[in-house]
């Protein structure tokens, strides 16, 4: 490709290559449209790189060695169990490379251009792509955005090498021996359990009255009861981190919480306490697209911006900012741009949190099936009564579903317990495919398995419950 002041004409333009991008880009070559994608970071965005995978892994290795170290009750014991944190982060970054690279494999099989460099626009029809010693000027028909999101940064605590965000958190050189954690939601949450699996005293500061604020009461206390359990995490709630004093081996956090000023001393403090959409200083004002008053890029329900030809998904457009959202709404915009009657649909968009045990919710609670004047019955079952989560030693939690007093239909449904990230995808294919509870329990469920779970609650649901009294 020469690069000079000549423009190069594009069909379709990708902007921003993560889960949500790269997604877009397959299907809109898949459905026959030319299609090239501009990322200045790496393929994968902060999902693959430095987000939703790396943390998984993190997560998983910690299970393994708490698992080593506590399985007595099984019959099971071990010596001298030791971790080498290296190591660790080595397997963890081979899981990044072989998926980013196969994210590579897969634009290049579908013959999508991969453009390296920074995207800024000129109007709703040019772009500049700018890179370290050169630039290029490129003309397109259609453009998707999907720049994705930045961690925040609280006031007193700038990032630093002791003061990290999540992409900090996943790179540390050795466990830390304490580690703050300000900010209770699902990231906080799921890296301070991972690190608590590996021995490390947490401490972790939610402004709010509850941790996972996003997830039912009932659900976030059996994590906060979990991790009551492991005797090293300490919960703070209605805390305020004020300010950190830093020094060359660690920090010292002060904070207030129920008004009382307090400080403690750890190895690092971790801020997620949120994320800004990455719309700022791209040029967007030009391409006559409009923001909300939170940055976000407004949409209809084709993912289409007040600029007829550009559209926008994942992190910085409204919703939450999960990567299978935008993975979503990346294939409603290619699909939409290639003149398809697709529209997006939250309803059966479920959320996930990878603590101990792991929480996950589709559709509805009781609560926002209440505020919309829906008459609904909630039907419970317990892992305790599941022979399945019995021999696995995990009888913590429940699957809960909500449906439709009327006529049975599930329209929202809720697990806390292991698996439950798993769990949770029969219950969101059962909402989107309109079943009832009576559907589910008529199903056959392999036994012993979790998913038997699923069919129980849904036999509460009908009042004829086999494996509990009523």
């Amino acid at each position: 490709m020469v690069v000079g002041d000549f423009a190069i004409e594009l069909d379709t333009v990708v902007v921003g290559a993560g889960p949500g991008g790269y997604v877009a880009a397959i299907r809109a070559a898949q459905l026959g449209q030319k299609v090239a994608i501009i990322e200045k970071a790496n393929l994968g965005g902060v999902c693959l790189n430095v987000g939703c995978i790396p943390s998984k892994a993190l997560i998983a290795a910690g299970h393994r060695y708490e698992t080593a170290l506590h399985s007595t009750d099984m019959g099971i014991s071990a010596e001298n169990v030791t971790v080498d944190f290296s190591k660790v982060q080595a397997w963890k970054n081979s899981v990044v490379k072989k998926l980013t690279g196969g994210v590579e494999g897969l634009l290049k099989g579908n013959k999508v251009e991969i453009i390296r460099g920074e995207a800024y626009f000129n109007d709703a029809n040019t772009l500049r792509v700018m890179t370290e010693d050169s630039a290029q000027t490129y003309t397109f028909k259609n453009a998707i955005l999907a720049t994705g999101s930045t961690p925040i940064q609280i006031p007193g605590f700038k990032f630093s090498q002791r003061v990290i965000d999540s992409t900090g958190a996943l790179s540390l050189p050795e466990i830390p021996k304490k580690l703050v954690v300000i900010g209770g939601g699902y990231i906080g949450m799921e890296l301070g359990t991972a690190y608590a699996n590996f021995g490390t005293e947490i401490t972790i500061l939610e402004a709010g009255d509850e941790i996972l604020a996003g997830f039912e009461k009932s659900m976030s206390s059996i994590v906060k009861r979990g991790l009551k359990k492991k005797g090293n995490v300490e919960i703070f709630t209605k805390a305020f981190g004020k300010d950190v004093e830093e020094r060359e081996d660690g920090v010292t956090v002060h904070f207030e919480a129920n008004g009382e000023m307090k400080s403690i001393d750890a190895d690092y403090v971790l801020v997620t306490v949120g994320r800004r959409p990455n719309t700022q200083e791209i040029g967007l004002e030009q391409a006559g697209v409009e923001l909300t008053e939170r940055g976000l890029v407004k949409i209809d329900k084709q993912c289409r911006t007040s600029a007829s030809n550009i559209y926008a998904i994942g992190d910085i457009v409204e919703g939450p900012p999960l990567a299978h959202k935008a993975s979503y709404e990346g294939k409603i915009a290619a699909e939409a741009i290639s003149g398809h009657p697709a529209e997006i649909d939250y309803l059966a968009i479920p959320a996930v949190c990878f603590t101990d045990p792991e929480l996950a919710s589709v559709g509805y609670t009781k609560k926002q099936a209440d505020e919309e004047g829906v008459q609904v019955v909630v039907s419970k079952f317990p892992f305790g009564a599941n022979g399945r989560a019995l021999s696995l030693n995990s009888t913590e939690g429940f699957v809960q579903i909500v449906t439709r007093k009327e006529d049975g239909l599930l329209i929202g449904a809720q697990v806390a317990g292991a698996g439950a990230s798993d769990i949770i995808s029969e219950l969101g294919l059962a909402i989107e495919a309109g079943m009832t509870a009576e559907d589910i329990a008529h199903t056959i469920h392999a036994h012993p398995t979790l998913g038997e779970i699923t069919m129980e609650a849904a036999e509460v649901a009908l009042g004829m419950p086999i494996h509990i009294v009523k």
